[in-house]
């Protein structure tokens, strides 16, 4: 089995690896395992796949049809595309056997060089986070946009350089297999009953996007909006911020 990661020396290089869904953020995923030397199976529920020659020219083994029990076996790591539930069969199977299982941004996040700002929310993510990213742009600042916006993570993995920040708009889907994620700026615009079809309750839902703030410390600024009263209204112990009041201190416990 493979270690839990050093975040300084993680490394797939050799390791069995398979990527669960061929959407946008999968096939990223896929191909960045390939260039850092791990075995990849990507692995689709559909019959036929555009880029497949694309990514068997990258190395990257690939299994259309259903995500088969007896690929997911013999994983050393399992990464879960956001359109695919951790609460199938096969992958609660894969998750009960102890195999680690994260999400693609928790992936990405563990080789960027540079610092991560996240937002997340139910409503306005796109729109604070393209406005996020231009706002570093015009003071000089070096920014990638990318996450759930339509740029997956695990693209911008190589062109990620100390200064550069990423702004990443991150969905409940994508938090809640995070386990080192680590935003120095993580932002909750809003909270409301969504995607409960998938997280089977609004807790299990605000839970998930709670996660965003589980592994910050006290050098990091987390930002929630105290107007909302869904988001202000949480477990957090903290210094929530509006247009109207502020304050300083602030931390969240860590989504179990």
């Amino acid at each position: 089995m493979m270690p839990e990661h050093d975040p300084s020396t993680f490394s797939v290089a050799g390791a069995r690896v398979v990527v669960v869904g061929a959407a946008r953020s999968g096939i990223a995923a896929a191909e960045l395992l390939a260039r850092r030397g791990a075995r990849v199976t990507l692995t689709e529920t559909r019959e036929s796949l555009e880029a497949l020659p694309r990514l068997r020219a990258a190395g990257v083994a690939v299994e259309l049809g259903g995500h088969r029990a007896e690929t997911l076996a013999r994983a050393e790591l399992v990464v879960l595309s956001p359109g695919v539930s951790p609460r199938l069969p096969v992958i609660d199977d894969v998750l009960r056997g102890g195999t680690p299982v994260i999400s693609e941004v928790e992936l990405a996040a563990r080789w960027l060089r540079g610092p991560i700002v996240a937002v997340t929310g139910t409503k306005g993510k796109s729109t604070t986070t393209q406005l996020t990213g231009r706002m570093f742009g015009a003071d000089g600042r070096p920014a990638l946009v990318g996450g759930n916006i339509g740029t997956a993570l695990s693209s911008q993995v190589e062109s990620s350089s100390p200064d550069v920040v990423h702004v990443v708009e991150v969905s409940s889907f994508q938090l809640e297999l995070t386990r080192t994620f680590h935003p120095r700026i993580a932002v909750l615009l809003n909270l409301a009953p969504d995607h409960i079809d998938r997280h089977g309750s609004f807790q299990e839902y605000a839970a998930a996007k709670a996660r965003i703030f589980a592994n910050q410390t006290g050098d990091d600024t987390m930002v929630i909006n105290a107007d909302d009263p869904l988001a202000a209204g949480g477990p957090a112990r903290c210094a929530s911020a509006s247009a109207r009041r502020s304050t300083t201190a602030c931390w969240w416990p860590a989504a179990q």
